[in-house]
């Protein structure tokens, strides 16, 4: 969190939104596109709610330029931000949670191994992704039905003449004063539907302005302080090797909290930040609370048996299967539940709930599955149901 608040302070995500639309060069699917592409690979390895909010401005203005309504362009830019965040251990809480488990560290499943077999499944799902925003969201939904000028015309128009109907003249300065407003309205109804008629010719997708929106975008839109951001990407590239690291260098035992605290601190003293209180701020101290808590209840619960009795219920569901399809029932079973109840309840203290029920059936000799296939399908399920 230290970490990207300091990097927000750059004007990156902002400089990534516009390079979008460069890019795309004012067409809007490649825009969207592309900005879906930039959110999903920042939120990988960066805070996926704290990416949707920086990418969201610079968004909204973007529809602006293009006539686009930027509630749909938001929705896509989140489901591609929750997607990319599933791809690597520390792209989402529940991914987070799992290599944390030191049980699961043991038996293989690190932050290298983690990441290699949910990058693929998360590569197959953007590959769908994409060909369904594209049928969800044709074009006519996409575009503002009317330019927001002609709207605020519109509005202007009514004010004006709503004011005028409010006049009752008893002498001739009030007659005189309604008839101004009445030709002020005429003259702004005039200017409507010439603008109406500009509209209803531009009929193609491509912006025909998008060099002049370029340049005016670029002058709001820049980094903001190079230097911050060379010091942050030097930072952030050697937390992510010192993840990867930690999963091949046997002599390494940092987890992934010390060794991301070792990275905040570091580029505090790089940065130089005088106003260290404005950085706690941005720290989401209830979430710390909250994983705190959710990690003494997880305890709590185990000492009562409650997880062992979860456990015991799946197993004898699972042991109804054929043996021969046990694995895949399991599987499918994982998937479609953690993603169902992630969608209602929170994810995190779901897959916290999860894992030592998991782990338990892996140890069963009854049901005899692997564990790791169903700690990935908990992960798949739990972070894009979330």
């Amino acid at each position: 969190m230290v970490l990207v608040a300091i990097f927000s302070e750059t004007g990156f995500f902002d400089y990534c939104a516009v390079k979008a639309y460069r890019f795309s060069r004012g067409k809007v699917w490649a825009m969207i596109t592309l900005l879906c592409l930039i959110a999903a690979i920042l939120s990988a390895f960066l805070d996926n709610v704290t990416t949707i909010l920086l990418f969201t401005p610079v968004t909204i203005r973007l529809c602006e330029v293009l006539n686009l309504d930027p509630r749909h362009v938001l929705i896509a830019e989140i489901i591609f931000t929750n997607i990319g965040g599933a791809a690597t251990a520390v792209g989402d809480p529940p991914n987070v949670i799992i290599v944390s488990k030191q049980e699961l560290r043991h038996q293989g499943l690190d932050f290298a191994a983690f990441t290699g077999h949910m990058f693929v499944g998360i590569c197959l799902v953007v590959l769908v992704s994409f060909p369904f925003l594209r049928l969800l969201y044709w074009n006519k939904k996409l575009y503002n039905k009317e330019p927001s000028e002609i709207v605020e015309l519109k509005h202007e128009i009514y004010v004006w003449r709503l004011t005028a109907q409010r006049i009752n003249p008893a002498s001739r300065e009030e007659t005189a004063v309604k008839c101004l407003l009445m030709q002020k309205v005429l003259t702004l109804e005039i200017l409507l539907r010439k603008k109406l008629r500009t509209f209803h010719r531009q009929i193609s997708q491509e912006d025909k302005n998008w060099e002049t929106n370029i340049q005016e975008l670029q002058k709001k839109h820049k980094i903001t302080d190079k230097i911050l951001l060379i010091k942050c990407l030097a930072v952030l590239g050697c937390v992510i090797l010192m993840f990867f690291l930690n999963s091949f260098v046997p002599g390494i035992y940092l987890d992934l909290g010390w060794t991301a605290i070792f990275g905040a601190i570091w580029l505090l003293v790089l940065a130089d930040i005088h106003d260290f209180e404005m950085i706690l701020n941005r720290v989401e101290w209830a979430t710390l609370l909250f994983f705190a808590a959710l990690f003494v209840l997880m305890e709590a619960l185990a000492h009562l048996h409650l997880i062992d009795y979860i456990g015991e219920q799946t197993a004898l569901l699972i042991k109804v299967v054929p043996e021969d399809q046990r694995l895949a029932v399991a599987i499918i079973l994982v998937l479609w539940v953690s993603a169902l109840a992630s969608s209602v309840i929170d994810n995190i203290p779901f897959t916290a709930t999860m894992i030592p029920v998991l782990l338990n059936l892996s140890k069963d000799p009854d049901v005899n599955l692997p564990m790791k296939p169903l700690i990935f399908s908990l992960a798949m399920g739990a972070c894009l149901g979330g």
